[in-house]
């Protein structure tokens, strides 16, 4: 099924975080919190400002994004959980540093 986001709305997927500190103790599942980082699925085609013209959205498919831990509406598509949340939810776009020799 494929699925696109109305207005300044963004699909996102939620990225597991480590099941294991930095010390090595294992986190149990009923210990562990939501994700507050995904990956953009799909976006919409931007927000109406007021003349009536269309404003892109900053974030694009596939990028890394970090959001509030409540933010966003849960759904289930295709037997995938993902989250419907406004731009305005998406606190901002991890990028990973590069490394070059």
């Amino acid at each position: 099924m494929k699925f696109r986001p109305l207005h300044d709305r963004v699909v996102v997927r939620r990225i597991e975080s480590e099941a294991k500190t930095a010390g090595g103790i294992i986190i149990p599942d009923t210990a562990k919190e939501k994700p507050q980082e995904g990956e953009v699925v799909a976006v919409g085609p931007g927000a109406r400002n007021e003349q009536g013209a269309v404003t892109p959205l900053d974030v694009k498919a596939g990028d890394r994004v970090l959001f509030g831990k409540w933010s966003g509406t849960e759904v289930k598509l295709d037997g995938e959980d993902l989250l419907i949340m406004k731009e305005s939810d998406i606190m901002g776009v991890v990028e990973s540093a590069t490394v070059s020799a």
